[in-house]
């Protein structure tokens, strides 16, 4: 038998290509909600905040406005910052927290600092009810990590986010993400570490990686 020639497997390739979008057509009919989404960023993986910022850019694009509220790295200057200045109009930053747990030493006021973060998602999700909503997205850059540590309520946190307004999107980052929040999200990543050069190559943090 001889093989088939480049215009056969062009010809078997478009058939199949042809069948996948008929059926991938009459599923996309199905999909007719809209609404905004809990999206969880969470896992021991690199990416969770990254993923998070690349959903504002996203968002910037189509003309959305955006809140943001950084628990936990408040001293850290990340290279992010300068760059949402630059859109003033449409993003509103709110920094809360001196570092993480190990840097400040201090449960006291890292529970303050967090409940000064809460209080500030609070009213960003205030703000978006009634027919001028403030945002259209809010991202909690690792509420994660407060909530592991007790620093909040969680049963406060979860019932505040599954009453946010219908088309507010909100996206929560940071490792180690509580089962009820994992529960009410509409879309959960888990981000899975493979390797990473501070581990296993002794490489610091560098700039415009990690920050």
């Amino acid at each position: 038998m001889t093989d088939p020639s480049q215009d056969e497997i062009n010809r078997r390739a478009n058939e199949k290509a042809r069948k996948r979008k008929a059926a991938r057509d009459k599923i996309l009919a199905t999909k007719t909600i809209e609404k905004g989404l809990l999206i969880v960023h969470t896992g021991k993986g690199k990416g969770k905040s990254t993923a998070a910022f690349g959903l504002v850019l996203r968002a910037l694009g189509n003309g959305m406005r955006v809140g943001i509220v950084q628990f936990v790295k408040g001293k850290w200057q990340t290279g992010e910052r300068p760059v949402l200045e630059r859109f003033a109009d449409q993003v509103d930053l709110r920094v809360s927290g001196e570092g993480f747990t190990w840097e400040t030493q201090d449960r006291a006021r890292d529970i303050a600092a967090a409940e000064a973060g809460w209080a500030a998602a609070k009213e960003m999700i205030e703000a978006c009810r009634g027919e001028a909503p403030r945002y259209d997205m809010l991202v909690l850059d690792e509420l994660n990590i407060v909530l592991r540590y007790d620093y909040l309520a969680v049963a406060e946190v979860v019932e505040a986010l599954s009453h946010r307004p219908p088309d507010l999107h909100v996206v929560v980052t940071g490792r180690n993400a509580k089962p009820e929040l994992i529960e009410a999200a509409d879309l959960v990543t888990e981000m899975t570490m493979i390797k990473h050069p501070f581990r296993e190559q002794g490489v610091k943090a560098q700039k415009g990686i990690e920050f």
